[in-house]
């Protein structure tokens, strides 16, 4: 088309396509000159990137931030206290702000308001002028990162030029290409170098993919932080009574029948210091956290009914603190009862691995009643005096860093997600990454539901403005800008596309790999059929000990393997090995979808055996099959003496004589056999190769009929 049609076609005046064809350097003066398709797409290109930067991202600077601090004092309109900084600032950067200004009638109190909002102004300023102390694994600036599927449009924002300049600069290559075209390695190097910088590939960079920051914090920068305690425990023992009897206020009497129904995070005061609770709808929350790779607690707090004493729930609840790895401390609940049993439950916890310091172990037990307050005060003491000896400390100074506790959808104001922060400060208006959904922070809630502008590490807090609804244990970084942080999740999204990051698990197969990297410990899940065979398969586990790597059996059960053990072996990186028992099919794809594997056996000496060879690096070979080549039947020939033999046409790779053989009738496996014999014209031969005729019979099997295709394959040991 020419240049009248094209503007039609756009919608712009002739005047402006002219100017624009000069500034990308195409030579067109006049209405009716004509254009080709390349220069149709370069023009198209940089339409489309104009329209883009139309609406450029807002985002507050420090100068910006100073005016609203100083409009902020003299005016008052009726809007939230957290909200009005944002919304102020947004009228004020778009010159929409209409405002009267009373100064003798409408001002704010300075002592309460403005101090807290100058604190927040100061303290963002401050984190912000540090940046570059603050993360570690920054670009280089003359590096580009190669991603894998890079595209014309994104190599033009990594270098900080208009996609058009980059469709020019291909053009000159000889290679047409539009905006979100992918270009490879060795292209974009030739364009990387005209800007003076050098190209690296994503595994060559110091940070990986633009996933994750690597924040490295100097030790005279860490202040002490609250510990973090999650409860666990059998339904009904009193957890959620022992959290309201922390608190003081009545939780559990909302909720059906007293359990918990969502995950919930509270802070307390003891002493003067913070204690940060959480509290979980059973293990399977904790465990999902973890499978993900969130570590978010410090301390487990484990609760056992007197009356009660040691339950299925509580069995696992220990096998899941203990695969955790931190300090657990037994809190004996319900002793104002009658048929209160502490003594018992001090004998069932050592049956269950656990060494109460009154038979001369490390587990610390409290005796308490929930409901009228006994003990509570020892217990948390007790807390407190662990957390102590622990050191737990953060760096408040930084962006922030944390894990989601929780998440819902808020018809009226979208997602709202619980978190934890585990390190730095979030603020009011911190745009955040939490797993591949990104936003800036439009509110900020204490455990208590009031509205706060800031909060440090150990803080539970619920916000919204995030775009999707993350998931239980996805952790959260605060960066400077909206647009970084668009863009680390625009990252993420991409590499999950490729491949997923949910999977975690162990195989036999991957244990030779983990000794060599230094791994001590192989982590079991074992079910047997009956007793006498768990306590047999977990000795002779146990006695395995092989260049210093020892087995180590985080739960052992008689009866069938069910979905729990598969959560624990996924969150652990555990095998599960099941003796005399089988899984059902519910079970084996959830194994199959967090990569645990399950292995079966029958034998006990088989078990060590495969254990110890695994450990070794001596499993029996697997094989692949690998696709040698493909012939499709033209025609049949019938012989008395030889059956039908067909006539062949090699259509790709290679039909080598006496290979394995499949028959594929309408895309459905017919037969499976071998090549019997192979024929080039009139001499046996012992290969055809691609593009050839040839006539095969196959072993044992007459049916063969025009239009079949007989798929060569064989099985290639994987090392």
């Amino acid at each position: 088309m020419n240049i009248l049609e094209y503007a039609m076609d756009v919608d712009k005046d002739v005047s402006e396509i002219i100017n624009l064809c000069k500034e990308l350097g195409i030579n067109k003066n006049k209405e009716e000159d004509f254009l080709t398709d390349e220069e149709i797409t370069i023009l198209d290109n940089e339409i489309d990137s104009l329209k883009e930067n139309l609406n450029p991202d807002y985002e507050l600077d420090e100068e910006l931030e100073e005016k609203v601090s100083n409009l902020v004092s003299s005016i008052d309109i009726d809007l939230d206290e957290d909200t009005k900084f944002e919304k102020i600032g947004k009228q004020e950067s778009q010159k929409q702000t209409n405002v009267k200004i009373n100064k003798g009638n409408n001002k704010f109190n300075k002592n309460n308001n403005n101090s807290s909002k100058a604190k927040f102004l100061k303290g963002k300023k401050e984190i912000y002028k540090h940046r570059d102390k603050l993360m570690t694994n920054q670009e280089e600036d003359d590096v580009i990162v190669y991603d894998d599927n890079m595209t014309v449009g994104h190599l033009a924002d990594k270098l900080s030029v208009t996609p058009s300049e980059i469709i020019k600069k291909l053009f000159n290559l000889g290679i047409m290409a539009t905006i979100n075209q992918e270009i490879n390695y060795d292209t974009c190097e030739m364009i990387v170098i005209d800007y003076d910088k050098k190209l690296k590939k994503e595994e060559q960079t110091n940070k990986a993919n633009f996933e994750e920051y690597e924040i490295v914090d100097r030790e005279e920068d860490l202040e002490y932080r609250p510990p973090v305690i999650t409860i666990m425990g059998h339904v009904d023992h009193g957890k959620t009574t022992l959290l309201d009897t922390i608190r003081k206020t009545n939780v559990a009497s909302g909720e059906a029948g007293g359990i918990t129904q969502a995950i919930g995070a509270y802070q307390v005061e003891v002493n003067g210091k913070k204690i940060t609770f959480i509290d979980t709808p059973g293990h399977e929350a904790f465990t999902e956290m973890r499978s993900r790779g969130a570590s978010v607690t410090d301390i487990v707090v484990l609760i056992v009914a007197a009356n009660d004493g040691i339950m299925p729930q509580t069995k696992e609840a220990i096998d899941h603190a203990k695969a955790a790895g931190v300090p657990i401390v037994v809190a004996i609940n319900k002793i104002d009862l009658p048929e209160a049993n502490p003594e018992r439950v001090l004998t069932e916890l050592t049956e269950n691995g656990l060494i109460p310091e009154a038979y001369g172990g490390d587990v610390v037990v409290c005796n308490i009643s929930a409901k009228k307050g006994i003990g509570v005060n020892e217990l948390l003491e007790t807390l407190t005096l662990i957390s102590e000896m622990r050191e737990l400390k953060a760096n408040p100074n930084r962006y922030a860093t944390g894990t989601v506790l929780e998440a819902r959808s808020d018809n009226k104001v979208g997602s709202v997600v619980s978190l934890l922060v585990q390190s730095g400060t979030l603020r009011i208006g911190d745009p955040v990454v939490i797993g591949t959904s990104y936003g800036k922070i439009r509110s900020l809630k204490d455990d208590k539901g009031n509205n706060i502008t800031m909060a440090g590490p150990s803080t539970p807090v619920e916000i919204t403005g995030i775009n999707e609804l993350p998931t239980a244990g996805d952790k959260f970084m605060a960066f400077e800008t909206e647009k970084e942080a668009r863009n680390v999740s625009e990252q993420r999204k991409l590499k999950s596309h490729n491949k997923d990051t949910n999977r975690s698990g162990m195989s036999l197969d991957d244990l030779y790999s983990l000794v060599k990297d230094g791994a001590k410990e192989i982590n079991v899940i074992l079910k047997t059929d009956v007793k006498g065979s768990e306590e047999a398969v977990r000795k002779s586990l146990e006695k395995i000990n092989l260049d210093g790597v020892r087995v180590n059996v985080i739960r052992s059960g008689v009866g069938t393997i069910t979905e729990s053990d598969v959560k624990l072996g996924s969150a652990s990186n555990a095998i599960i090995i099941g003796f005399n028992v089988r899984p059902n099919g519910k079970t084996t794809e959830l194994a199959k979808e967090a990569n645990v594997e399950i292995r079966l056996y029958n034998i006990i000496y088989k078990v060590v055996e495969d254990m110890e060879a695994a450990i070794k690096g001596m499993l029996d070979p697997v094989y692949e099959e690998k696709i040698l080549g493909e012939a499709e039947v033209r025609q049949i020939f019938k012989f008395s003496k030889i059956g039908n033999i067909a006539g062949c046409h090699v259509t790709s790779g290679v039909i080598k004589n006496g290979s394995d053989a499949r028959i594929i009738r309408d895309g459905i496996v017919i037969y499976t056999s071998k090549i019997a014999s192979l024929q080039r014209e009139k001499d046996q031969v012992k290969e055809v190769n691609s593009g050839y005729d040839c006539g095969l019979t196959i072993l044992d099997y007459q049916d063969i009929r025009e239009g079949d295709i007989i798929e060569v394959f064989m099985n290639v040991e994987v090392k």
